[in-house]
């Protein structure tokens, strides 16, 4: 095959535990009798609150074929790339398995959110039920090291004023507020979806809804806008570039020859991001394939009555952007290549355009 797939998962093969029902009929034909995937194939999800194994697991048993972790990318993946910053105590936000994740990526000292809280208990005080008895707080630092931002955490209030904390006091929370100390510790944060499908009938809260909570908070309290080293996940340029380093991978693994020409991103779309910090690409080789197809399905957050705006820093009035703010998007990359009803469609529609006969 000159070509790979780059499956989105949410709204597209899965509504939070479901399997939507096309998936499974779609990943039949992926495969062939021995359960081997005719063409490369990465799932590409924003979720970060698991390892990858897991995902691959959960897959396996809602799609009824065999995948590896290999084949999974989690919107935190590329920071396996991000290999400066790998010894240094970093600051992790999110829930699930945290410490599990950050030493999976190669972090070598993570600090949990609730790590820190319980060394300066003094600065969590919303809960007034969680507020310390006894007024202690121990000396505890990060000398001006990374806040990781995985995913959208349980208790937004202590993550907002934590975060926010070690911001503004270089990595001395408890001591008083620094406005001057700009720019500020390095920012890294996975998965800008503002919101998600799940069972629920309405989209629901993403991280990227905790991030414009953060940035409006650093905004309104120092006037300048929270800058990101790096911004990881769909539909970060970042990502593709990794998810095509991996599709590559497994065609090696198969010995398959041919090159991949054309990567068909099914449930995504391509960003252009700005002002990022672009070294990581030393560590991937240079992105090969000449093209990169978009295939949205209608079973997830996508309306494609909905117009997007050509410049997202313009007034929107009649249109509502979702993106970050800190892409802009290129209109030939937004507008999809196709539309399709579900994945089953999507797949059918690549062997076609692909003269692909399984």
């Amino acid at each position: 095959p000159s070509f790979g797939f780059l499956f989105d998962i949410d709204g597209v093969l899965v509504r939070g535990k479901t399997p939507i029902p096309a998936a499974r009929t779609a990943f039949q034909k992926l495969v062939n009798s021995q359960g081997q995937f005719l063409v490369p194939v990465v799932f590409v999800t924003n979720a970060g609150n698991c390892l990858r194994q897991k995902k691959a697991d959960q897959l396996s048993h809602l799609l009824g074929v065999p995948i590896s972790q290999d084949q999974v990318m989690m919107s935190h993946s590329p920071l396996r790339m991000f290999k400066r910053y790998h010894e240094k105590c970093v600051l992790v936000s999110g829930q699930g398995p945290l410490l599990d994740i950050a030493q999976d990526l190669g972090f070598c000292r993570p600090i949990t959110i609730d790590t820190l809280r319980e060394k300066h208990p003094l600065l969590d005080a919303v809960d007034h039920d969680r507020r310390p008895s006894v007024l202690v707080s121990v000396c505890f630092c990060f000398k001006t090291l990374p806040v990781v931002l995985f995913g959208e955490p349980v208790r937004w209030e202590t993550s907002l004023q934590l975060i926010i904390d070690v911001l503004l006091t270089s990595g001395y929370p408890g001591n008083p507020y620094q406005h001057e100390n700009y720019p500020h510790i390095p920012v890294l944060a996975c998965n800008m979806d503002l919101m998600w499908v799940a069972e629920a009938q309405s989209p629901r809260f993403g991280h990227g809804t905790f991030m414009v909570c953060l940035e409006n908070i650093y905004k309104k309290i120092t006037g300048k806008d929270l800058k990101y080293k790096a911004l990881m996940g769909k539909p970060s340029r970042l990502t593709y570039q990794y998810a095509e380093h991996l599709l590559r991978a497994q065609a090696l693994l198969r010995h398959w020859k041919q090159p991949i020409h054309t990567l068909y991103a099914v449930g995504g779309v391509l960003s252009q991001d700005e002002d990022m910090d672009h070294s990581w690409e030393n560590e991937l080789a240079p992105a090969a394939a000449a093209h990169c197809r978009s295939v949205l399905v209608c079973t997830g957050v996508y309306n494609p009555h909905t117009e997007v705006p050509l410049d997202t820093r313009d007034s929107v009035t009649e249109t509502v952007f979702h993106g970050h703010r800190d892409f802009r998007f290129d209109p030939g990359l937004v507008e999809p290549d196709h539309i399709v009803p579900d994945v089953d469609a999507a797949v059918d529609l690549v062997f076609q355009l692909e003269n692909f006969a399984p």
